[in-house]
């Protein structure tokens, strides 16, 4: 590892190799998720593997997206909220595909708001945010900490169940209201400046890490393709799934 600057255009490489770990981990839980679902495995049962760490996982890659929103707002502040607009609705038609996919194959486990539905919806939230500094540190603690509360409650209504108001008997195998993730987005965001002074020139030479970078830089497709993959290959390899 060295510490050259990079030219002024180049992606920061620490993020991108953070970002590419955090997706191998994700993927790696979510096809042991999958797999114990479809009784090919058994995962530990208990708070620690279910909670505690998908939790970890996802808490690093939404604070990471919320640095890289701090970095496109430094680059693009004029052309920033016509950029977020449209990945906004990038996402939002591949989460809508994810809720089709689940509720005809899962229904009793139908992703209704996901990861991808949460990034959808925080793409139009983010330009909002972006111009305050103290205002994002001060908003993502209060919203994190209130998330944290709603957790631990139900409610008998269904209808704010994006916002974190989780209705009575909900199941569901991705689960990312707003509060709490959009203060982690937040955070990601009031940190970033800090980050980048700390890891702008650090340069990874490494086979290994060059192929997490890559990973990082191609994490949405990476996601998108993980989970039809894995089934293709179990039908593939003679499982009766469904």
């Amino acid at each position: 590892m060295s510490k050259n600057p990079p030219p002024k255009k180049n992606r920061i490489q620490a993020i991108d190799l953070i970002r590419g770990i955090d997706i191998v981990l994700m993927v790696l839980f979510n096809y042991s998720v999958t797999l114990d679902y479809f009784n090919l495995i058994q995962t530990p049962p208990d708070y620690l593997y279910h909670h505690i760490l998908p939790s970890s996982i996802a808490s690093v890659f939404i604070f990471m997206s919320g640095v890289v929103a701090y970095i496109n707002y430094e680059k693009h502040k004029e052309r920033l909220t016509g950029k977020y607009f449209l990945r906004g609705v990038k996402l939002l038609f591949f989460a809508i595909l994810i809720t089709l996919f689940t509720y005809v194959f899962v229904p009793q486990y139908t992703i209704f708001f996901g990861i991808l539905h949460f990034f959808a919806i925080t793409s139009f939230l983010i330009p909002v945010f972006l111009k305050y500094n103290k205002l994002n540190l001060i908003a993502g603690l209060s919203i994190i900490i209130s998330g944290i509360y709603l957790q631990q409650q139900t409610f008998d209504f269904s209808y704010l169940f994006w916002l974190g108001f989780i209705p009575e008997s909900f199941s569901t195998f991705d689960y990312f209201p707003l509060i709490p993730w959009l203060g982690v987005i937040l955070l990601g965001i009031y940190y970033g400046r800090y980050f980048v002074e700390k890891t702008a020139n650090i340069k990874f030479n490494s086979k290994y890490s060059n192929i997490f970078i890559f990973l990082g830089r191609n994490s949405l497709t990476v996601y998108l393709i993980h989970q039809p993959l894995l089934i293709l290959l179990l039908i593939a390899a003679g499982f009766k799934l469904f």
